[in-house]
């Protein structure tokens, strides 16, 4: 599916919720939704709140908020809570997916894993019907990896130096 159909799509459910829930169609909801859908991968309300600026849309942190709950309730974004941060993320189409998270510089990648995604889509819960998944596997990266490493290196030659004096 192409991003300009995924945001007629989106754009049909948000259009739908509205008209059924006699809601009023404001163009600053239409505006942070298509702008959702324009950025690849997470992002905080700052970032959204930059492309819609740099579209000369500027919306009050308010607004923003209320909007993006609505979209999260419709299940059109997904709210993330990563170490020290929430980041918000399109999740049309995108239901099912693995985050790897740093735990010290707070990096985050998406993995693709099909032996889990299947082995999660197998299981079956007792009373509860699963609609999606997100995963987190928490770790250290590899620079983060790196850095320590040389970290440790370093303290453990300073110590033999202070033990030889």
């Amino acid at each position: 599916m192409t991003n300009d159909a995924i945001k007629k799509k989106v754009r049909d459910i948000l259009d739908n919720y509205l008209d059924n829930n006699r809601h009023r169609k404001t163009p600053e909801r239409y505006a942070i939704l298509d702008a959702v859908y324009s950025i690849d991968g997470h992002f905080t309300l700052e970032e959204l709140s930059k492309v819609l600026e740099t579209r000369n849309f500027r919306v009050s942190r308010a607004t923003l908020y209320n909007t993006m709950k609505l979209f999260i309730e419709l299940r059109l974004v997904i709210r993330h809570r990563f170490i020290g941060q929430t980041k918000y993320e399109g999740c049309y189409k995108n239901e099912n997916h693995i985050h790897q998270v740093c735990t010290v510089c707070g990096r985050v990648d998406e993995v693709q894993s099909p032996s889990i995604i299947n082995a999660i889509k197998d299981s079956h819960f007792h009373k509860f019907r699963k609609d999606g998944f997100t995963l987190y596997i928490y770790g250290v990266c590899s620079k983060c990896q790196q850095r320590l490493t040389r970290l440790r290196k370093k303290q453990t030659e300073s110590t033999k130096e202070i033990k030889s004096k």
